[in-house]
């Protein structure tokens, strides 16, 4: 499993974590789509949006390894903000690709691409 250096570990002050530390022996956790509901906590909000800025500050639009990335906040944007890359894509794979979809995390976290002059 490949860690992705540098990257958050999690959103600062809380307990809503954004990679893990070690790959799992006996299973890995599936990347799954999470309906995100409009009702949703305002912590939740935050920290889909802070995972996201991570995302796109250090990878940008390049494709990339799920490797250390926390299955759990990727399925909260998974299908939407961050997509799968090709065909034969194993959602319970640490060595899974996918990318950020530019133009629909612009549509969901305008702020995020404000503030980056993007």
């Amino acid at each position: 499993m490949i860690k992705h250096r540098g990257f958050p570990s999690r959103l600062p002050g809380t307990d809503y974590q954004f990679t893990i530390r070690r790959a799992s022996k006996s299973k890995v956790t599936k990347v799954i789509q999470r309906e995100r509901y409009a009702d949703r906590k305002l912590s939740d909000k935050i920290a889909d949006e802070a995972f996201i800025q991570a995302i796109w500050q250090y990878f940008g639009e390049n494709e990339f390894e799920r490797g250390n990335l926390d299955a759990g906040r990727l399925s909260w944007v998974f299908g939407r903000e961050i997509k799968p890359v090709g065909i034969t894509f194993d959602p319970m794979s640490y060595e899974a690709v996918l990318r950020l979809d530019k133009s629909v995390s612009i549509d969901s976290f305008p702020r995020i691409f404000e503030t980056l002059d993007v």
